[in-house]
């Protein structure tokens, strides 16, 4: 009974909670341009639920949400809403490095708190609206009833408006080196099969799962992102695609037993991400995965620089060199006496050779040489199982370090490290500190860490929640003492290079090295910008000059699917604040009107603008070099070619600019002659407009100094 002198706004808000509570009653929140608008109920039996749309087009249509627990009542159903909360948040950050000089993070937030009323659990779903799309979380409070779990499954799905077109790479727990093939979503269980190509560490679990991050194509012209940012403490999702109701739900990587994560509260899920837009461009500006990272944990960040870097490292992928000092095999680290075994003749990361890259770099004004090969254990690293396969300090008999040292400081040129764990991180951490420290006292200020192969401990996966704490103690340790981290064969980005921005950069995905193993498809980098950059910056090393990789090994016959011109656009398309001119400094010397691009161009930026695409078929970006009025533009396209019309408007207003233009040149052909281009200069202003034609499988490259 409700007496007479209860105030007003109390009986209102005895009201509003218990609607709060009923299944059906819908929260709304919108991005701040009103565009992009989000429901959230409670559909029959306490299930939470989500949707969202875009202009008024349904982008996820009612999709349920929740955990599945090892033990116990999952967090799936049985939900009351207990409360809800709502913000907006605006803010301008500068990051350490990036696209561009600032970021602005602007976004309207939606919590809402979930009760089981028999467990007495709750869980909080965070929401987070961008002009460019959504972000969600599931946040676990510190409670009595929910201390420690065990996850068998996260449920989130992504229920899907129509059978989109899809570019995707099949689910797998160990790789993402491969090929993306480009299909609609109900052809992925029909093509599954060819999809999944040979690598040394590989575990698919489904015909129908599929990797993040997702780039997708509404019939109706929506173009959709799935991925996720701030993977920490967490087994890295990919997604199950019910091909029947065109719904995707999360499916989490599993540990050694099976399980898919080890949570105490009070702790975080990744954020769930969805870009959304009319425009291609649109998705590769998008700052969203960024934004929904925390601030960077370093107070110091003037010793994290980008990088653009040589190294002895295409001459062994191609077979021309090798990794190892002898062609011994049974190698015993503890026990083998390498100056008394026989050199092989071909190892590449002995001291003179290295000198010759650390001329060519101070010569063209480049900041970095890469060494592989150097340490010893490379004769028989791969594939044996080995734990104790390298120590990360003891050279070769024809490496010497500290001479390196020495050469390298007087040129004014940076040595980069190379840690390969071949798959044994007990190992690699057992030596972590010790490798840090060794790093430290020879002028090493940057390492190329790998994980190829199987993981040790046996069982575990490359992208567990296990093997991502790895990754993340790898960096924060090599933040102490001031070395930046490239990391290979790891886990796919997700932004953590906000918080922790000595990860310069990341493999995780099929790069260039296999150009070298039969070819990347034509259509490949203008794919990845719309797919694995996505979460970060990828050090893809392009710069391949002589494609015909048998000039450098007549046994290998493959052939790298880009023109030359081509691979000077990737500078620019392919970002990254970590850029390798990847070929041989002796094949440099025959094109040095070509690498002039790559000696100018920048790996830092004050602006980046998409002037053009489309993904699989073509990307044209513009960048501003970080406190500079020069600007370079890049350009690559699909194995059709294409003509490309680009307006320079960008172009500071009653500036001349000098713009050099490497282009391919008459006949060009990715296969049939990649290695035509042409260079030509022109005056132009903000006011031009350059038509410029690409081959198949090429592409342009602009520099443009301001007069």
């Amino acid at each position: 009974m409700t007496h007479l002198n209860t105030p007003r706004y109390l009986l209102l808000l005895v009201a509003a909670l218990c609607l709060l509570g009923q299944p059906g009653r819908a929260q709304q929140l919108t991005s701040p341009n009103k565009q992009l608008a989000l429901t959230f109920s409670l559909q029959a039996g306490g299930v939470p639920t989500y949707s969202l749309t875009y202009k008024g087009r349904p982008v996820i249509k009612p999709s349920h949400l929740g955990l599945e627990l090892k033990e116990g009542p999952g967090l799936t159903n049985s939900f009351a809403v207990t409360g809800t909360k709502t913000r907006a948040f605006d803010e301008t950050w500068t990051p350490v490095w990036g696209e561009t000089k600032t970021i602005r993070n602007h976004y309207n937030e939606l919590t809402v708190t979930l009760t089981q009323a028999a467990t007495k659990r709750q869980m909080l779903v965070h929401f987070r609206m961008f002009d460019d799309g959504l972000g969600f979380r599931y946040d676990f409070p510190k409670q009595p009833e929910l201390a420690y779990f065990v996850v068998k499954e996260e449920r989130t799905q992504f229920a899907l408006a129509g059978d989109h077109k899809a570019f995707w790479l099949p689910g797998d727990y160990d790789t993402q080196e491969y090929s993306t093939v480009t299909s609609k979503l109900s052809e992925v269980r029909g093509l599954m099969k060819t999809a999944v190509t040979d690598n040394a560490s590989q575990t698919t679990f489904s015909p129908t799962g599929v990797q993040t991050p997702l780039m997708l194509k509404s019939q109706d012209g929506l173009y959709i992102n799935l991925h996720e940012a701030a993977l920490i403490d967490y087994s890295t999702m990919s997604l199950e695609l019910d091909d029947k109701h065109m719904v995707l739900e999360s499916h989490l990587t599993p540990d050694a037993q099976g399980n898919k994560g080890y949570l105490q509260t009070p702790c975080l899920s990744p954020w769930r991400t969805i870009i959304v837009s009319d425009r291609a461009g649109d998705i590769l500006e998008s700052k969203l995965v960024l934004n929904l990272n925390e601030p960077t944990k370093y107070k110091d960040v003037s010793w994290i620089k980008p990088t653009k870097y040589v190294g002895v490292w295409w001459e062994m992928i191609t077979g021309k060199s090798t990794w190892s000092y002898t062609n011994a095999t049974n190698i015993k680290l503890d026990s083998t006496d390498y100056s008394k075994l026989k050199p092989n003749g071909t190892h590449a990361a002995n001291t003179a050779h290295v000198k010759e890259y650390i001329d060519f770099a101070a010569q063209h004004h480049l900041d970095a040489v890469l060494v592989e090969g150097w340490n010893t254990g490379w004769e028989d690293w791969f594939g044996q199982s080995k734990d104790y396969v390298f120590d990360f300090v003891t050279p070769y008999p024809d490496f010497d370090v500290q001479e390196l040292h020495r050469y390298a400081a007087s040129k004014g040129i940076k040595i980069i490290m190379h840690h390969e764990t071949s798959g044994s991180v007990r190992n690699y951490e057992r030596h972590l500190d010790k490798a840090y420290k060794f790093m430290a006292d020879n002028g090493y200020s940057a390492v190329k860490s790998g994980y190829v192969g199987n993981i040790i401990p046996r069982g575990e996966h490359h992208y567990g929640q296990w093997l991502n704490n790895h990754y993340l103690y790898a960096i924060t340790e090599a933040a102490k003492y001031k070395i930046m981290v490239n990391a290979h064969e790891a886990v796919r980005p997700t932004g953590l290079a906000r918080t922790y921005p000595n990860l310069i950069g990341n493999e995780a995905a099929r790069g260039t090295e296999y150009e070298s193993f039969g070819g990347n498809n034509a259509d490949h980098t203008t794919i990845l910008p719309f797919t694995r950059l996505i979460g970060g910056p990828m050090d893809y090393t392009p710069g391949i000059f002589q494609t015909r990789v048998s000039a450098y090994n007549p046994e290998n016959k493959s052939f790298v699917h880009s023109t030359l011109a081509r691979q000077l656009a990737l500078y620019v398309t392919m970002y990254s604040p970590l850029q390798m001119a990847a070929d041989l400094p002796e094949t440099y010397n025959k094109h040095l009107d070509a690498f002039q691009f790559i000696e100018d161009v920048a790996v830092d930026w004050d602006d980046s603008k998409v002037l053009e695409a489309e993904p699989g078929d073509y990307i044209t970006i513009a960048r501003k070099a970080k406190g500079k009025s020069n600007w370079f533009v890049g350009s690559t396209c699909d194995e059709n070619g294409r003509t490309s019309t680009v307006n320079l408007s960008f172009l500071d207003p009653g500036k001349t600019y000098v713009a050099t233009i490497y282009a391919d040149g008459k006949g060009a052909h990715y296969e049939k002659n990649p290695q035509a281009y042409a260079i030509r200069k022109v005056n132009v202003t903000s006011k031009t407009k350059l038509t410029q034609y690409c081959a198949p499988g090429g592409g342009y490259a602009i520099s443009l100094m301001a007069k």
